[in-house]
């Protein structure tokens, strides 16, 4: 009975273990860019965003293009901002 219990312990543990160690497909993304993290600056992520929207629509979605298109946008003008204090 102790056997079958600790057996079916370790075929349960497993079973929800199994997923944490599954590889997953590299699909070209820069996952940074989701979170855009604060860590780079400015030009670097520009250019960084750059980048990523260059490998167009063979990696990423029309959506996540344009949602790419608008952060690099925003750096931008974040950039000129503090460049040129607002002026154009």
């Amino acid at each position: 009975m102790k056997k079958r219990l600790v057996l079916a312990a370790i075929v349960s543990f497993g079973c929800y273990a199994l997923p944490a160690f599954a590889q997953t497909e590299p699909t070209g993304k820069d996952g940074r860019l989701a979170s855009c993290s604060s860590r780079d600056s400015l030009p670097e992520r520009i250019a960084r965003l750059e980048k990523e929207i260059a490998k167009g629509e063979r990696v990423y979605t029309k959506a996540e293009l344009d949602r790419l298109e608008r952060k690099r946008d925003g750096a931008k003008d974040m950039l000129r901002v503090l460049m040129l204090g607002g002026r154009r």
